[in-house]
């Protein structure tokens, strides 16, 4: 059975890592519009690693 879309969320912490940037990073670059798309999961701010990867080929 494949694991859903859902069950790869990435949290701030882990997308953070991932894009070698501090968490704080990702809070202001949300809070400017920028950045990739992040959803709020409750209190928190999820990532679809697709989304986060599909950015960064945004961004050269």
């Amino acid at each position: 059975m494949r694991r859903t879309d859902v069950e790869d969320l990435w949290d701030v912490e882990r997308t953070a890592r991932f894009l070698g940037v501090p968490p704080t990073t990702l809070y202001q670059w949300r809070y400017q519009g920028s950045g990739p798309k992040g959803h709020k999961v409750g209190r928190h701010v999820r990532y679809f690693p697709a989304d986060v990867v599909a950015w960064v080929r945004e961004q050269t």
